[in-house]
């Protein structure tokens, strides 16, 4: 007997979809709490791009120290400050070029002779120049002193578009390194020490990276932070709250939220000790064994860190902790603190990195299906932007959403594949002598793989060359035959996996679904074909092909999920036309796609086209029901759109179908019996948030 079987589709379902919208309405929908604010804002931005290409046509300099001494003004929202920066000039030149924020204005700068430096500024690159009077000598130290003055009051002259990278507030006050709030050369590439002398009005704590001491005059305290090893601690925050403690597995956390509550913040701390505790293991000791976690603002990043401190913003704080945020944020501690990219190329060294080390503690701690759950949702996100190698990233702009699709998300499954490739114990050990070799230094890719080699004792040139060069993502098939063996020996799968890239070489696993329990089967697969044959004692009723996402590649079901997850993304910007353009791609491949379907009906009930969302949500429960929590959601979106027709009871009908699932996707439940108490009304416009 024999069965024949052409497969080109994925088996997986969408796992993360769920987690890839923002709120469109007054409640609190699927997605509202996992986004990067500042993906929502950074799609048009290319104001660090224009940095860093500006920075590549002057000569090099290496800043090694920072003493700078600034006074906080919590109520005028702004700070004065004088910034002393030691620097070796590398190349011989009389211009210097610094980023700095457009919002400070810069009153002199002098050297340590007391020679008045003349300054230029480059608005629209965030920059300012400073023309000495004669070539410097290349190797030898030069002392210059910063003297300025600004008011930082959120997004507006932020080097990011519409992202609140430092913000002076009488209640609270953050100033993150990549705000420019002080000379910064070679961002995030040019690691440097510090000393740091902060003043404000009594009343406030002080947080900064590295040793502290205080003192208090004439209604004032001042905090003085050294940090001697080369790094990025240039970032503070000013804030009045006190500080919920944490002591956890060993790590002393101090919280200063805002608007969490005690219980979330006692959340963060016990999983921040976990996370410690796991990335000790597998990487080496920390930069310290106390953070500091403080509360942001609506407008910044979801996460930040700098050397000892996390920065988490209240979207990315929610109700609940987000293990993948929080984790990837903690990573950093290694991957960026202690050790960090050589340039903007190679930024999947610090965000792939912190990402996957946080989906690996998310498996130690929560099990697999929970991994193999973010793996799969990561591996979508990596395929949204493919237009340029990872080697490319610094043409990107930083907390944009192609800079983490790039370099965070698809660093992340490089990573995953490499792990595949040399087994768990290689790669661990890649990871840890990795992070020793190169502790508090920068590294580049090729650093990374030269230990991955020796570690391995495998020749990984095709590999990095083939994911970190290339931006070809293979499209995978296969079609296979089953045979019944006889005497009772079992059945026999011969298969044929094909591609669509003739340098592709890569371990492809494959699982035997069978009558007992599935079999699993590595198969080399190069080029364009490649045969397998699996013996299986039970019969076989299914081959799936990477049944657990460990490969970057192509499938029906992929590119609808990826067509889906553009979409979204349109749709955050207000790019109805186009959203609804890349969705109907998506049901172009899958018709049936209860996804696609939905995500077209939030569209037009944005539009306040109500019939058109209507016929969606309809389609979308009669489609393939991909994710589960489409249909609670629809049934949710229906009640509210017979709500604003005044249908009640059909609206009533709708919200008791939803419960009826007993679904709680994002408070699916909880929104069912609110609008069961109280029908649901749409915001004035004038309210609504889009």
């Amino acid at each position: 007997m024999q069965e024949a079987h052409i497969d080109g589709r994925s088996q997986q379902t969408t796992s993360g979809g769920v987690m890839t919208i923002a709120a469109r309405h007054d409640h609190a929908r699927p997605g509202v709490r996992r986004l990067f604010v500042a993906a929502a804002m950074c799609l048009a931005t290319l104001a660090l791009l224009g940095q860093a290409q500006a920075q590549n046509e002057v000569p090099l300099i290496d800043v090694e120290f920072y003493r700078i001494n600034a006074e906080i003004d919590p109520l005028g929202r702004s700070v004065e400050a004088l910034a002393e920066v030691r620097f070796i000039p590398k190349e011989p030149t009389n211009l210097v070029v610094f980023s700095f924020n457009n919002g400070l204005n810069v009153n002199g700068v002098q050297t340590s002779e007391g020679v008045d430096i003349p300054v230029d500024r480059i608005q629209q690159a965030n920059q300012i120049r400073l023309s000495f009077p004669g070539h410097l000598p290349v190797d030898q130290p030069v002392t210059v002193t910063f003297q300025y003055e600004g008011q930082l009051t959120g997004t507006e002259n932020s080097p990011v578009q519409g992202v609140s990278l430092a913000s002076i507030d009488p209640g609270r006050s953050y100033l993150l390194y990549p705000a420019f709030w002080f000379p910064v050369n070679g961002y995030a590439a040019d690691r440097f020490s510090a000393e740091m002398n902060i003043t404000a009005p009594t009343g406030y704590t002080i947080i900064a990276s590295g040793i502290g001491t205080s003192s208090e005059a004439d209604g004032k305290i001042q905090h003085s932070f050294t940090f001697s090893q080369p790094s990025f601690p240039g970032s503070i925050a000013v804030v009045q709250q006190e500080a919920v403690q944490v002591e956890s597995e060993g790590i002393n956390t101090l919280m200063y939220f805002k608007t969490a509550s005690s219980d979330v913040a006692q959340a963060y701390g016990a999983a921040i000790g976990k996370m410690m505790g796991f990335y000790t293991k597998r990487f080496g000791p920390p930069y310290a064994t106390t953070l500091t976690v403080v509360e942001t603002g609506d407008s910044a990043p979801n996460g930040y860190t700098a050397p000892g401190i996390l920065f988490l913003s209240p979207a990315g704080i929610g109700d609940e902790v987000n293990r993948l945020l929080l984790g990837t944020e903690v990573a950093h501690q290694w991957w960026r603190t202690v050790v960090s990219p050589g340039n903007r190329n190679h930024s999947w060294l610090d965000l792939g990195l912190a990402k996957y080390s946080a989906m690996m503690e998310i498996e130690e701690n929560e099990g697999e299906t929970e991994f193999t759950d973010f793996l799969h949702d990561t591996q979508i996100e990596a395929l949204t932007y493919d237009e340029i190698p990872v080697l490319q990233a610094g043409r990107l702009a930083d907390f944009s959403p192609e800079l983490y699709s790039l370099a965070g998300s698809k660093g992340a499954m490089i990573l995953n594949m490499l792990r595949f490739t040399i087994g768990d114990e290689a790669f661990f050990a890649t990871l840890k002598q990795f992070a020793e070799k190169h502790a508090w230094s920068s590294a580049v890719t090729t650093d990374f793989s030269d230990v991955a080699g020796a570690v391995s004792g495998k020749s990984l040139q095709a590999f990095f060359v083939q994911w970190m060069d290339n931006i070809g993502t293979p499209e995978f098939t296969q079609e296979y035959t089953i045979y019944r063996l006889g005497d009772g020996k079992g059945f026999r799968v011969m298969g044929k996996i094909t591609q669509d890239m003739d340098t592709f070489s890569m371990p492809v696993e494959v699982e035997v679904q069978t009558e007992g329990e599935p079999e699993y089967e590595r198969i080399a697969v190069q080029g364009r074909s490649s045969d397998y044959v699996i013996d299986t004692f039970g019969k076989p009723r299914r081959v799936i092909l990477d049944p657990k996402s460990r490969i970057l590649r192509y499938d029906e079901d992929i590119h609808v999920q990826v067509a889906i997850r553009k979409g979204e993304q349109l749709f955050q910007f207000g790019y109805y036309n186009e959203a609804l353009d890349t969705y109907q791609k998506a049901l172009d491949i899958n018709r049936y796609s209860s996804l696609a379907h939905y995500r077209i009906g939030e569209v037009f009930f944005a539009q306040n086209n109500i019939q058109s969302a209507a016929n969606q949500f309809r389609e979308s429960l009669n489609g393939d029901q991909e994710p589960a929590w489409t249909e609670v959601w629809a049934h949710i979106m229906l009640g509210q759109i017979f709500d604003i027709s005044d249908q009640r009871d059909r609206a009533v009908n709708e919200y008791q179908l939803a419960l009826r699932t007993r679904d709680n996707t994002q408070g699916a439940l909880d929104a069912a019996r609110k609008y069961l108490e109280e029908p649901y009304r749409r915001p004035r416009r004038e309210e609504r948030i889009y």
